[in-house]
């Protein structure tokens, strides 16, 4: 290493560049103040103080610092000399509540205060006078002139000048061999060096070229933009964790901070799931002894990359961690802004790149703090920013280990962070205890986190009664209600009386034929009343039913048949001749008036079934193509009944929708909620066909999904009879549900959620008028047990993602005659003895009320370059577009390995949006990684035959539009703009639509364009503006925008560039 002589334009280091770039993205921020505040107890003499503090600042040419560009490279820019003030403010005349409140907030604003970089200072500091003997000293300094070891090193010349300078005595401190500055030439010298070449193909081995992002949930979205506000919760633990942690330090050679590292990483894989984690450390930089005595920003960050597969022990993961920091460590020497230039991750400026969390091991700075005749204590202050999505710092005293985690506010509730406190002390302590544990199985959780997670958000007991069957539900209502209209089919409309009737003749000659409890029958007909009434008769006999659609292939029928082993099928004669060959009796219902006469006036037939007999099978889809029969027994369904009547009012129901198919689970609500307490079904060929129905106006309650309700208010066809919409079977928007509520009789929304396997709905929510929220998926309905869990069935934190399994009355008793695949999805509960629970397979999680947040499947998880998407919030911003009424996103891999996120928009009207319109508006809301690389203008959503959108069917998008089709400049601003990215970027052309990522740019060269942009077009271009706008083409138009707004920028004085003299270390 060299010194150069005392000149004063000198290169910045590595660190300090990109500092100082991090700084043009958010200016006005305090995000990199380095506050600290004594309070000095005892005869302060402030001119010795003042003294101590300029002969610091004399020393360290760091501190008397600016910083400029100066012909496309960043420059420190050294005073020769630099007059350093210490502001007295006394608050001895204020009374004590007064003096408290306004010291608080006298530190507050002079700790959070910006420091400008190129004007300075860079090193402030504060004297606060609250008493004759009592003084409050604030430090602050900007991290890019110091680190933690700095101001180690302030502290311990603070000591020794304080002490000699009361006592009259000169400095006792030797003068520095070298400055920051010799540091910075010295490391821009060794950057050439091949050896950094070695160490850089380390790095790539090691982290690859994937992009990374840890998904801790959070409490809040994440904004788009960059994020800073922060805040900090401490944590103290136990002392009697020191001497265990030091045997196992022992024990497995390891040190402190490996073992905590690892606990850290257990606990972050315990919160996300995520096996393969990255999180970022501080080593200090400092390899030489002339280094260790200067100020300066010497700290450089390495990334930890953990290994948490398969199904390791904690001592396994702790010598895995071991073998990973001691490899970053050694190869620690390439500065962290080399290491993202040459692995160009995704860039986005809500996520930092390469880690999102930094865990620090540090001994307390100030320790060794003297002043001669003062007591000093340190108080508690924060800069109210967060650098990284959360940082844990540990620190070791002799009172123990001491914790304290800083964390980005717009993410995280401090609530959210004292529990992860908590969980860390609860980790380390089950860890060293028995390290030889599967790091998936250590508990961490709180016997009252226990008690709330399983019992409380449980407590849903509930005695309905149980003795009837679905169809005595209804004719117990007809004993109620005869005259009452049951059902309306069009112009038909038959009473309670009449459609029991019916029911009563068909199941007295079904019941002639041998049909009983125990016997499934078929029911293929197209939707009318007859339907209905088969369906009931069937239940009457004891027997369940098997629906079958008339639309499905024949294939799928045939399959059905044989697998349940259908005793009877009940059809109609249109479909007779499509059936025969299905080895089973045919009943045509239309044909068989005769048969059927003889059984006229028939009454209720005797109670045959139990409440754990069979009501139904409806045949699933199944991953492996083959359709699987969830077998719901009585009590199941009549519980969701009881529930239903307790949950709507009677005039609520009184006019139900049938418009779901019932092949299709949703259909038991819409049939029996109204026909056992005296509503009427209402029958429609599908939702959409409510329009043309004679009875709409009658319409109370729709039940359906949430593309098919968005249809009906498009079409402006929600009656205004209409008081309650129940969603489900899709992810519903929080638009859709204000557009419903803007119904003038709409009263009350509802999300539900729940599989076949749990008899319709498990959870429910209300949503609020008004809400801005995202809807949740709600609470567990009565008798129904929601736990979230991790693949282990532990309990996950409150908040964290994890599959949802289900328990309780509604559970279904299997899959007709697929044992296997049962003992698969309904397993034996572990928290209750001689229950099940099934596994759903959805990814939920629980939030602090006790409501659940749908997450998406398990397993079509969305994840694109290295981030998990919800796709649902994309879609939520592209429905707030005013030209687009229906919007779906997917996520496609049309060429292998090429996964793009593509967006179906559906227009409002006939004025069309484009894509760069779309594009711009999900730019304003989402992160770069959520903006969609396509967009298709569809004149509609394609469905399936129930509602849904079928994802299938959405067109793959022009493969042209996966590569930028060169477009020459069109304007003079285009063409300079061209040539400077031509230049800079060193290729030979670029297009107006070229991305300047994509053609390598980076943040650093981002720097230079802004730079080279200024005298070219006499605009002051910020930063941040090559984040939001990538293109020529872009950037030409907000160049033209600026121009126009103001005048041309001034040009900065430069300064000659300087040798200095060189000396060796």
């Amino acid at each position: 290493m060299t010194t150069q002589s005392e000149l004063y334009a000198l290169h910045a280091s590595f660190a300090q560049q990109r500092l100082w770039f991090l700084d043009q993205l958010s200016p006005g921020q305090a995000l990199y103040n380095m506050p600290a505040a004594l309070r000095l107890c005892g005869p302060l003499q402030t001119a010795a103080l003042e003294m101590t503090l300029r002969e610091i600042v004399r020393r360290h040419e760091t501190l008397r610092t600016t910083f400029r560009l100066q012909d496309d490279e960043l420059m420190q820019m050294v005073s020769i000399e630099q007059e350093h003030h210490l502001p007295l403010h006394d608050l001895t005349g204020l009374d004590e509540s007064e003096r408290a409140a306004q010291l608080n907030t006298l530190l507050r604003e002079a700790a959070g205060q910006p420091f400008d970089l190129s004007a300075g200072p860079l090193f402030r500091t504060d004297l606060f006078k609250v008493q004759d003997e009592e003084h409050i000293l604030l430090l602050n300094l900007h991290h890019i002139i110091s680190d933690g070891w700095s101001m180690g090193v302030l502290v311990r010349e603070l000591s020794a000048l304080y002490g000699a300078f009361v006592d009259g005595m000169p400095s006792p401190l030797e003068e520095l061999p070298i400055q920051y500055a010799d540091y910075a030439h010295f490391q821009r010298d060794w950057m050439q060096d091949e050896a950094l070449d070695g160490l850089i193909e380390f790095w790539k081995n090691e982290l690859g070229h994937d992009s990374y992002a840890l998904q801790l949930p959070t409490d809040h979205p994440r904004p788009p933009g960059t994020s800073v506000s922060g805040d900090t919760v401490a944590f103290a633990l136990p002392r009697e964790l020191n001497e265990p942690l030091q045997a196992l330090c022992q024990a497995e050679h390891a040190t402190p901070f490996m073992v905590l590292a690892a606990v850290f990483q257990t606990l972050l894989y315990r919160y996300t799931g995520q096996t393969d984690l990255r999180m970022g450390t501080p080593v200090a930089g400092r390899d030489s002894e002339e280094v260790e005595g200067l100020i300066g920003f010497f700290v450089n960050n390495v990334v930890l990359r953990a290994d948490l597969s398969g199904t390791p022990s904690f001592r396994e993961v702790l010598q895995r961690v071991k073998k990973s920091a001691l490899a970053a460590f050694e190869h620690q020497e390439v500065p962290f802004e080399k290491l993202v230039e040459e692995l160009q991750p995704e860039r986005d400026l809500s996520v930092s790149p390469l880690f999102q969390v930094l865990f620090v091991l540090q001994n307390a700075p100030l320790a060794n703090l003297e002043l001669k005749g003062l007591e000093w204590s340190l108080l508690d202050l924060h800069s109210g920013t967060a650098k990284f999505d959360l940082t844990l710092s540990m620190s070791e005293t002799a009172d123990g280990l001491q914790g304290e985690l800083e964390y980005k506010t717009d993410l995280f509730e401090r609530a959210t962070m004292e529990r992860m406190g908590g969980h860390f002390g609860n980790l380390l302590a089950a860890v060293l205890q028995d390290p030889s544990r599967p790091v998936s199985e250590v508990p961490f959780l709180s016997d009252a986190e226990l008690e709330q997670l399983l019992v409380d958000f449980n407590s849903t007991d509930k005695d309905y009664p149980q003795e009837h069957g679905l169809h005595e539900l209804f004719e117990r209502q007809v004993e109620r209600t005869p005259d009452s209209i049951a059902l309306i089919d069009g112009d038909t409309r038959l009473t309670y009386a009449e459609l029991n009737a019916r029911a009563n003749q068909i199941a007295s000659h079904l019941a002639a034929k041998g049909i009983a409890p125990g016997k499934l029958v078929g029911l293929y007909m197209n939707r009318s009343a007859a339907l209905v009434t088969a369906l009931l008769a069937v239940l009457k006999t004891g027997a369940a039913y098997v629906p079958l659609d008339p639309n499905y292939p024949a294939e799928r029928v045939l399959f059905t048949l044989e697998d349940a082993s259908v005793a009877l099928l009940i059809t109609e004669t249109a479909h007779a001749d499509r059936l025969q060959g299905h080895g089973c009796e045919l009943l045509c219902l239309d044909a068989a008036e005769a048969e059927l006469s003889a059984h006229t006036g028939a009454g209720n037939l005797p109670a045959s079934s139990t409440p754990t007999d069979l009501a139904y099978v409806i045949y699933t889809s199944g991953s492996t193509g083959r359709p699987k029969g969830v077998a719901i027994e009585h009590h199941s369904a009549v519980t969701l009944v009881h529930w239903a009547h307790e949950a709507y009012a009677p005039d609520e129901y009184a006019g139900v929708l049938f418009s779901t198919s019932i092949c299709f689970d949703l259909s038991i609500f819409e049939l029996f909620v109204p026909l056992a307490g005296g509503g009427k079904v209402i029958l429609a060929e599908n939702a959409l066909a409510l329009p043309e129905l004679p009875a709409r106006d009658e319409v109370t309650l729709i039940n359906t999904v949430p593309s098919a309700i968005a249809e009906l208010h498009r079409m402006q066809a929600i009656p205004l009879s209409v008081r309650v919409i129940n969603l489900a079977g899709e992810p519903l928007k929080g638009a859709l549900v204000q557009a419903l509520y803007g119904v003038p009789t709409v009263e009350k929304v509802y999300n539900l959620y729940g599989p076949s396997e749990d008899t319709t709905y498990s959870t429910y929510a209300l949503i609020e008028r008004e809400s801005q929220k995202q809807p949740l998926i709600g609470r567990p309905l009565p008798r129904t047990k929601a736990y979230v869990l991790s693949p282990e069935l532990q309990p996950v934190p409150l908040g964290a993602p994890g599959e949802l399994l289900l328990g309780g009355g509604g559970l279904a008793r299997g899959y007709l005659n697929r044992p296997e695949l049962t003992a698969e999805k309904f397993i034996p509960s572990p928290f209750a003895e001689g229950e099940r629970l099934y596994r759903t397979g959805d990814l939920v999680r629980y939030l602090p009320d006790g409501s659940l947040d749908y997450l998406g499947r398990l397993d079509h998880q969305v994840k694109v370059r290295g981030f998990r998407i919800e796709l649902g919030e994309i879609e939520a911003v592209l429905l707030a577009h005013p030209q687009v009424q229906e919007a779906t996103v997917i996520v496609r891999e049309d060429q292998p390995g090429d996964q793009r996120v593509v967006a179906y928009v559906v227009a409002a009207g006939e004025e069309l949006p484009t894509a760069s319109d779309l594009r711009t508006a999900v730019k304003q809301k989402l992160p770069d990684y959520m903006v969609p690389s396509a967009f298709l203008l569809l004149d509609a959503l394609p469905l399936t035959p129930n509602g849904k959108i079928d994802r299938k069917a959405l067109p793959a998008p022009d493969p042209s539009s996966a590569t930028t089709e060169y477009i020459a400049p069109r304007t003079e601003t285009e063409t300079k703009l061209a040539a400077l990215w031509a230049e800079l970027l060193g290729i030979e052309r670029v297009g107006i639509h070229d991305n300047f990522y994509d053609l390598g740019g980076h943040s650093l060269l981002a720097m230079q364009l802004v730079t080279r942009v200024r005298p070219v077009f006499a605009v002051e271009l910020p930063v941040r503006s090559l984040f939001e706008v990538a293109t020529v083409a872009e950037l030409s138009t907000m160049i033209e925008t600026l121009q126009q707004q103001q005048a041309t920028a001034p040009s900065r004085p430069t300064m000659k560039k300087l040798n200095r003299e060189r000396r060796t270390l």
